[in-house]
């Protein structure tokens, strides 16, 4: 059995001591509750506040405070000796409808009024969408608008910004334009939907001279969504190295409710896992019966059900390459690989848009992989990417091209220069890339006649390595490096049936882009290519043999 929490603080106490108890509580939320009553030991707790912010929220927004948002509210009253928050940062994670924004709105408003008692408390609210960001603070607005009565003696309100006018404390609402905004005279900023963010500029933009007010703090709320590799992910990397105690220094507060396996997403009795307002909320409980029963008939139901009610992500199980935690398992560190023997697979699809190349090497049972990317920045559709690929860029992972397009011997250079590192067994692409490639392949001495070094694939190669490559993922056989391109490119990969436009079932799969224009496959076909090449690569040399000169060819 668990200790028990003994803050003194009844909406503390009672939440997490029942935590698997008689409330389910995910992994993650059981090291919450060891986190919070390790970091409460010391800590000064204000009831007085916390009971006054209880009373004024629920009766201004006409609720009652659920037991996980009176935990929260009471942990934004925790204070360390010197007067410094024990948490000034808050991770929200739970499935969808169970009300977060609308008690980070009521929170919002409370952090601006004098009962909290910080002049130019300001609230900025961040997301990806106006409407989006807009929802909480229309909340609050509407309230206003009910109670106008009264609160307009304290309040000024328009549909752009709300201020206390007592306090001088405003609630404005932004999208997350990184160009745009800053966050100098913020003191609360809360983020929206993280899920939906791919990258930390807009974070990073609106934290900047962020901290200066008085009990400065940031909210991020969110269910989980498909956007992989990007912000969300990286927040849930840090909240579980702080839950295991790896951080013990850090003000976080992460609050993780999610399925810690699929298997309980069938148990209705468990789903306050993930949706801890599930006894509160019955139109959510009925809701979520409904979406149980569809799923089984209807697959973005199923997806839904996964990724946002038990907070489980799934890419589009009849199509993707394979879950996304198999592609992030690829993410260990590459050994030294010097003169080792490879495989080199090219992909592009216009050298107008992007190119890639991979080196692909096997030891044993394992697979490793060095991927580089070429961008060309003159690209009509540039901006309908969505991935960080100026930060790709800045980390040397991406090449941008300010030319009229990629020129194949950027490409050659790339392999040439690697190729006196590594023994290059043979280069792989597929016929139409092989025309645009010819001349400088044979510049560097690859040839598919004379030299015999060069493998134009076919579809049915690709289709006879498709199984192999699902099992090498499913066994977590892969190593890319932090190499977040490559995965993207996965992430962006489905499989098709070879059968599907005769209306047969072959068997067999071919890969395709999930979405054309905005989603690159060029990395991971790259990778596909040099996989199919990957029965020439000569055995690796016995670590205990002396090494000998790399020979290109």
């Amino acid at each position: 059995m668990m200790t028990k929490c003994n803050t003194g603080c009844s909406y503390i106490d009672g939440y997490l001591n029942e935590l698997g108890e008689t409330i389910p509580a995910s992994h993650d939320m059981l090291q919450a509750r060891i986190w919070i009553s390790r970091k409460l030991e010391n800590a000064t707790i204000d009831t007085a506040k916390i009971v006054k912010a209880k009373e004024l929220i629920e009766r201004y927004f006409e609720i009652r405070l659920m037991p996980w948002e009176l935990l929260v509210l009471a942990l934004v009253h925790c204070y360390e000796s010197d007067g410094t928050l024990v948490f000034n940062e808050f991770f929200i994670m739970m499935g969808r409808g169970n009300g977060k924004n609308g008690f980070i709105s009521g929170l919002a408003w409370y952090l601006t009024t004098r009962y909290h008692g910080v002049h130019g408390y300001n609230v900025d609210i961040i997301a990806n969408s106006e409407d989006q960001a807009k929802t909480s603070f229309m909340d609050v607005y509407e309230m206003l608008c009910r109670t106008w009565e009264k609160s307009r003696r304290w309040f000024y309100k328009s549909l752009e910004i709300i201020r206390n006018i007592d306090t001088g404390s405003y609630i404005r609402y932004n999208t997350s334009n990184a160009r745009t905004k800053d966050g100098k005279r913020s003191a609360c900023l809360i983020f929206d939907e993280e899920h939906e963010y791919e990258n930390s500029a807009s974070i990073g933009v609106f934290s900047s001279g962020f901290g200066k007010r008085k009990h400065s703090r940031i909210f991020k709320i969110t269910t989980n969504g498909y956007v992989r590799d990007g912000v969300l992910d990286s927040d849930l990397a840090i909240a579980r190295d702080v839950l295991n105690g790896e951080i013990p220094s850090s003000r976080l507060c992460p609050l993780i409710y999610m399925m810690d396996n699929d298997e309980q997403c069938d148990h209705p009795d468990l789903w306050m896992m993930s949706n801890p307002s599930l006894p509160y909320f019955p139109n959510l409980k009925i809701q979520m019966d409904q979406d149980f029963l569809k799923k089984a008939y209807d697959k973005q139901t199923e997806l839904d059900w996964y990724t946002k009610r038990m907070n489980r992500p799934r890419s589009n199980m009849d199509i993707a390459v394979t879950e996304w935690e198999n592609i992030a398992a690829t993410n260990r560190p590459l050994p030294d690989m010097s003169g080792w023997s490879c495989s080199v697979g090219i992909d592009y699809a216009s050298f107008r848009d992007w190119a890639s190349v991979d080196f692909h090497f096997k030891r044993n049972n394992n697979r490793f992989d060095i991927s580089h990317s070429w961008l060309c920045k003159n690209n009509p559709d540039l901006q309908r990417i969505r991935a960080p690929w100026q930060q790709w860029a800045a980390d040397g992972m991406v090449t941008v091209v300010t030319a009229a397009e990629i020129s194949p011997e950027l490409l050659t250079e790339y392999i040439q220069q690697l190729g006196q590192k590594y023994s290059i067994s043979k280069v792989l692409l597929d016929n139409y890339r092989f025309a645009l490639m010819r001349e400088a392949l044979e510049k560097i001495g690859f040839d598919p006649k004379e030299r015999k070094n060069v493998v134009l694939i076919r579809p049915s190669d690709i289709m006879k390595v498709q199984p192999v490559i699902g099992s090498l993922f499913v066994n977590k056989l892969l190593t890319w490096g932090d190499c977040p391109p490559l995965r993207w490119a996965a992430n962006n990969t489905k499989l098709v049936s070879a059968g599907k436009t005769a209306g047969t079932d072959t068997g067999n799969f071919y890969y395709a882009k999930i979405e054309a224009k905005s989603r690159k496959t060029d990395p991971f076909m790259a990778f596909v290519a040099a996989t199919v090449g990957e029965d020439t690569i000569r055995p690796a040399i016995p670590d205990n043999m002396p090494s000998l000169d790399v020979i290109v060819g």
